[in-house]
């Protein structure tokens, strides 16, 4: 899909405020740990994930949502009543009804016109979000859209460390949950909206996705648990993105030499070294946060690119790549020219 007129008017993170490194998860998880498997240093050597983020204990995930949304929005200065869709793409939820977009949209205090709904798709729900509300915009129904999504790992983290810490627990219960422990916490929003509206240059170019939906048992999970066949997963997702490269190709005109900055999701070390070596990408160019922030879910991506506009590494005009696989399993591509 290739969009022609949709822009991103702003785009504001929120770091989750309590720092847990890999080798206090280690250590909590006690002897018991030596004899299933986990030793000093583990997580940072298989991920690279030296440590993530907690929120403060009973935080909610609208409640980190509404807060990126209130930045993004002081940021662009743009009135909220201009708003003509939230869109929550977290994995998090405060509930299974309603809807965490219903409640950020009532902690904004948004206009009633303004259609409220989430989207779940793993990984890459945001860029999810993005499509529905640039095809929104495209079509003339909306003006402006805001994209929110509020991650938190405490909770999972925490009852994994418990269930690893029983005397009954086993080397596959370790192999099990060991994703789970490079979970972060985070927040995202994004604003886009009509391209004669927009104040800013970046331009949402559009992007291709595929499924491989017989791997959807390879990774499933909850607010207590979190399985994963970590091996498998990287092997099926590496050939979906080959297939899905293949498509960016035709579909973007996407060359190696051509991207400027690659914006993956961050799922670790390992992930990132195959993928950039299967699609023959410059590691050079692929800004990585993993290392000190985990892996947040679909907050992911817009956090990364936040992370590297901050850095300074990305100019006007630049193409941008935003790149995810997510449980399920589906690959998106998606380019931005910065």
């Amino acid at each position: 899909m290739i969009f022609n007129h949709v822009a991103i008017e702003g785009l504001a993170i929120i770091e989750a405020p309590h720092r847990i490194t890999s080798a206090q998860i280690e250590h909590r998880i006690g002897l018991h740990g030596e004899k299933i498997g986990i030793r000093p240093g583990l997580i940072k050597m298989l991920t690279g994930v030296v440590a993530r983020r907690f929120w403060d204990e009973g935080v909610m995930p609208s409640e980190v949502a509404t807060m990126a949304a209130e930045k993004v929005l002081a940021d662009t200065g743009l009135p909220r009543e201009k708003i003509g869709v939230v869109i929550n793409t977290s994995v998090c939820r405060d509930y299974l009804e309603p809807s965490v977009a219903s409640i950020v949209h009532g902690r904004l205090g948004l206009a009633p016109h303004c259609l409220n709904f989430d989207v779940s798709n793993a990984c890459l729900a945001f860029l999810n979000g993005m499509v529905i509300a640039s095809n929104m915009i495209e079509r003339g129904q909306i003006d402006y859209a805001l994209i929110v999504d509020g991650e938190g790992s405490r909770r999972v983290i925490e009852s994994t460390i418990a269930r690893l810490q029983k005397s009954n627990s086993t080397s596959q219960d370790l192999r099990d949950d060991f994703a789970t422990l490079t979970l972060g916490s985070g927040a995202a929003a994004m604003i886009l909206c009509r391209d004669d509206m927009a104040t800013t240059t970046h331009r949402f170019r559009g992007g291709v996705s595929l499924a491989a939906s017989e791997w959807n048992h390879l990774c499933r999970g909850d607010e207590e648990r979190m399985i994963t066949d970590a091996s498998q997963l990287l092997k099926a997702g590496v050939a979906l993105a080959r297939q899905t490269w293949s498509l960016a190709t035709d579909v973007l005109a996407w060359r190696q030499e051509d991207l400027d900055e690659l914006i993956l999701h961050q799922v670790g070390s390992i992930h990132m070294k195959t993928l950039l070596e299967e699609l023959d990408l410059s590691d050079q160019r692929a800004f990585v946060t993993y290392s000190e922030y985990g892996n947040i879910g679909p907050a992911a991506i817009p956090f990364t690119l936040a992370k590297s506009r901050d850095a300074g590494r990305v100019f006007e005009g630049d193409r941008i790549a935003l790149m995810g696989i997510g449980s399920g399993l589906n690959c998106a591509m998606m380019e931005i020219i910065w």
